[in-house]
């Protein structure tokens, strides 16, 4: 018997989430910039009118699940008032430098229910010890420490590659402090992770997008593959982050013409969630310290019309086997078809074909192969009273978790 990979629970969880917010946030922020060098004075770092509730609100109105801040980018300026440095809130005006951002998201999130990740680059730009691989290691520990005990449950762990070609960092360290104090977290791309990186910056899986793999990319700027640590679960589902603001991570003023249409992100939404990946769309806070109202509207808009299309089906079921029928209440139209498999048990289904009832004989409407956590069928309207899936291949018996009918008009 075929030995199927499966997920955790702690995975299987993360999976259902499927729609997470990122936010970067930090002193590039008040630099028209993407990357800082580590020089900029946390002089700079002074939002206005702050608010990180409006942040958690938003993602929440949207139908995000989860929010990803970025605690410490490449620049190596901390949201928290860190003891290991001095490049921190609490050296800017900010709050009089008693502020903590990290804190402050960490609270909205959880009173409107989100869960709560954190980004802490591994490269630091400002960092005098950095060239000094063991010392810089320690200080990279109690950093990740301080992140990891200090602002409770944690859904994520952001490692991010970039920057770090050829560098060794203490990973065995690193993964045991995650495990020690946040073993319920998933682990982005680095190390010893849960979850994967989709390998481009667009949040668009390739299909198939099997949620099995033996490494990754590091970054967008090497086509070099990473080493993961032995233990990595053959189980790593791959989350797609993308900007809403097109190449634009950091909020940038007089940018708004480069935010992304309602098409283009539902676009993004079928290619990622709907090829049975996560979807972790960046929205940046302003110098204000606040979601533009341009991309909180839109984003406010995406979720709408996400309920709109996939709130309500018009006929569901599931099962197991080979074949699996949908009857529907009466011939109507359909043009969408969700399918879930039940991964709990592995992704089994290797190839399938969808087909309606038309006309008194049967229509195949779309051939595919991977199904996994999700995967969202388009096709033009036809009139139906009865769909069917059959798995053209399979290991071992297919699980189908739901078979889900759908009319967008």
């Amino acid at each position: 018997m075929t030995v199927l990979a499966k997920p955790s629970p702690q995975q299987l969880a993360w999976q259902d989430l499927e729609l997470g917010m990122f936010c970067h946030f930090g002193i590039n922020t008040f630099c028209d910039q993407e990357w800082g060098e580590g020089t900029d004075s946390p002089e700079l770092f002074h939002p206005t009118a702050f608010d990180a509730r409006q942040w958690a609100r938003t993602a929440k109105r949207a139908g995000f699940k989860y929010l990803v801040l970025t605690a410490k980018h490449h620049d190596g300026f901390c949201l928290w008032p860190t003891k290991t440095t001095d490049y921190s809130v609490k050296s800017s005006p900010w709050k009089n430098g008693q502020g903590d951002v990290v804190r402050e998201v960490a609270d909205a999130c959880r009173e409107e229910g989100l869960k709560f990740g954190l980004y802490l680059s591994p490269w630091d730009r400002h960092e005098p010890c950095y060239p000094d691989q063991e010392a810089y290691d320690d200080f990279y520990a109690e950093q990740l420490t301080e992140l990891l005990t200090g602002y409770g449950p944690l859904v994520e762990v952001w490692f991010d590659g970039a920057g770090s070609q050829g560098r060794e960092y203490d990973w065995p360290r690193i993964i045991g402090l995650v495990d020690k104090y946040q073993p319920e977290a998933m682990v982005f791309n680095m190390g010893r992770p849960t979850i994967r990186w989709v390998g481009n910056e667009d949040g668009v899986a390739p299909y198939p997008c099997w949620n099995t793999a033996t490494t990754a990319r590091e970054s967008m700027f090497t086509s070099d593959m990473l080493t993961w640590m032995e233990g990595t679960p053959s189980w790593v589902p791959a989350e797609c982050d993308v900007p809403i603001r097109k190449r634009h991570w950091f909020w940038h003023p007089d940018d708004e013409a480069s935010l992304r249409s309602l098409e283009d992100v539902l676009d993004i939404y079928y290619r990622s969630v709907g090829h049975g990946a996560t979807l972790l769309l960046n929205i940046s806070p302003d110098n204000r310290g606040l979601l533009p109202d341009a991309d909180a509207a839109r984003v406010i808009e995406f979720g709408d019309e996400i309920r709109r299309r996939f709130g309500q089906s018009i006929g569901q079921t599931q099962g197991e086997g080979t074949e699996l029928l949908l009857a529907l209440n009466h011939i109507q139209p359909v043009n969408h078809v969700v399918l879930m498999e039940d991964i709990a048990q592995g992704e089994r289904v290797q190839e399938y074909v969808l087909e309606a009832y038309v006309n008194g004989h049967w229509e195949e409407l779309v051939r595919g192969s991977a199904i996994g956590h999700k995967k969202i069928d388009r096709f033009g309207t036809i009139e139906t009273d009865a769909l069917r899936i059959r798995a053209l291949a399979s290991v071992e018996k297919p699980m189908i978790r739901s078979f889900a009918a759908y009319y967008v008009d």
